[in-house]
């Protein structure tokens, strides 16, 4: 029963939060406790790591569960990033609308279906805890009720969502024809190279753009860009970090212990999937004239390097999908934080902002640098583990390569924001004044980026 300590408690506390929207109504008192319940939790996490055997996986619910370290570990940096985006972004979340209760009570049970993402070992559970995941997502898109641009996001969301999840359940129905289990290591048994069921690659390649929807890769990244950028920014930085990240991992999951034996029949198609989706974040990251819709396209290229752990089938790739989790979800929140800071989210809103806030322009500069993967910064890490797995893979050089060109482009989109907050003059307005716990929370953000890019032993300890 050990694991399932952090499941109930993101599904009590998902309650919890419920019932004080109905009996409190000081929004700073919700907000309050919520950080302690998501302190809570993330405590509840380390006692589980901690309380679990290293080398023994446990298999829980009649096998639909399997419990390993390192999803463990996944769970409590996720947790952990997570509270560092309640912190973050806890007061801003409150000036979205009337129903602040609600809106921490969705983020839990986000929380409960990235457990399930994370430790799955049934395909149904795949399902369900991708839904768990995304349904609170369409609702917290469109939870800015003053704006048309949010309720458009949320319905763009939920049409794409349920439209890929139909495909999923297509892909999963074609597997379950051609191995006759939901169990994922039962089906690596099932299914081999040599004589390979047309059924299971149908399948596969169903799942596969199912997923792909999912963590927004091209040609299905369609949604991604509407949806980010009408989505109020607080949830924005949800969806775009923590949330991405377990797909992710719930996509390697899959690939690495079920279809591990077949990589010559999906890798090359994936390989285009992860060409196509470096080369449009970056290159339309570069036309936008909004940092938010920039930061979408851009979100949509840091996929496309994600996409590096899932081709390459080995241990390297589970500690590239773990650091680029954290260093691209920690960047992520902090760039957030300080444009949701912002009245003008465009390139000139940015002008002269060094001047005016020395410390946030400093904060921006630090997690834009993470996320062009300059070094000595957390990003740069995460993009050296997800290439260098390809690298030992030893095929898909040219891939590495192309890689490399577009992390060459997306220091162009991001040095911009730099180029405006130092060099160019104006005054940029605040929604809101930074106070000394906003900049103390951005400090200690910038220390765990440079952490991760000096040392990133303290995120891959669990290997």
């Amino acid at each position: 029963m050990g694991y399932m300590k952090a499941i109930i408690a993101t599904t009590v506390f998902g309650i919890i939060m419920m019932f004080a929207g109905l009996m409190v109504n000081n929004k700073k008192s919700i907000v309050a406790i919520a950080t302690a319940l998501f302190v809570i939790l993330l405590g509840v996490n380390i006692y589980d790591l901690a309380t679990t055997s290293a080398n023994a996986p446990q298999l829980m619910f009649s096998n639909l569960l399997r419990i390993e370290h390192y999803s463990l570990w996944f769970n409590t940096l996720m947790t952990g990033c997570t509270v560092l985006y309640i912190f973050l972004m806890g007061n801003e979340i409150m000036k979205v609308g009337m129903h602040v209760a609600e809106y921490f009570s969705l983020i839990f049970f986000i929380l409960c279906g990235l457990y399930i993402l994370s430790t799955y070992n049934n395909m149904l559970m795949l399902f369900l805890g991708i839904e768990i995941l995304s349904i609170p997502q369409y609702i917290l898109a469109g939870s800015d009720k003053r704006n048309l641009k949010s309720s458009e996001a949320s319905l763009k969301y939920f049409l794409m969502g349920a439209f890929s999840t139909g495909i999923l359940l297509m892909g999963i129905t074609l597997l379950y024809g051609a191995a006759r289990t939901f169990n994922i290591m039962e089906m690596a048994a099932m299914l081999h190279s040599d004589a390979l069921n047309p059924l299971a690659l149908a399948g596969i390649m169903f799942i596969m753009i199912a997923l792909s929807f999912k963590v927004s890769a091209a040609p299905m990244h369609m949604w991604t860009p509407d949806v980010y950028d009408g989505s109020p920014t607080p949830f924005t930085a949800y969806m775009a970090t923590i949330v991405k990240a377990s797909a992710f991992f719930a996509f390697l999951r899959l690939f690495q212990v079920s279809f591990n034996t077949l990589s010559a029949h999906w890798t090359m198609i994936l390989a285009v999937i992860t060409a196509a989706t470096l080369l449009v974040g970056n290159v339309t990251a570069v036309f936008q004239q909004s940092v938010k819709r920039m930061l979408a396209y851009s979100s949509i290229a840091q996929a496309g390097f994600m996409l590096f752990a899932i081709l390459a089938v080995n241990a390297i790739a589970w500690q590239g999908i773990i650091i680029y989790a954290v260093a691209y979800s920690v960047a992520s929140i902090g760039i957030f934080s300080v444009l949701v800071k912002l009245k003008d989210y465009t390139y000139d809103g940015f002008n002269g902002l060094a001047q005016k806030e020395p410390l946030l322009a400093f904060a921006t500069t630090i997690f834009l640098f993470s996320l062009a993967g300059i070094p000595l910064t957390g990003g740069f890490m995460a993009k050296y583990y997800v290439l260098l797995a390809v690298v030992q893979q030893g095929q898909l050089m040219w891939l590495v390569i192309f890689a490399l060109l577009m992390a060459a482009i997306s220091v162009y989109y991001y040095f911009r924001v730099i180029i405006a907050m130092y060099f160019k003059q104006g005054t940029p307005e605040l929604n809101s004044e930074v106070t000394a716990g906003d900049k103390l929370l951005l400090i200690i953000t910038c220390i765990i980026v440079l952490l991760i890019g000096i040392c990133p032993q303290l995120v891959l300890n669990s290997f």
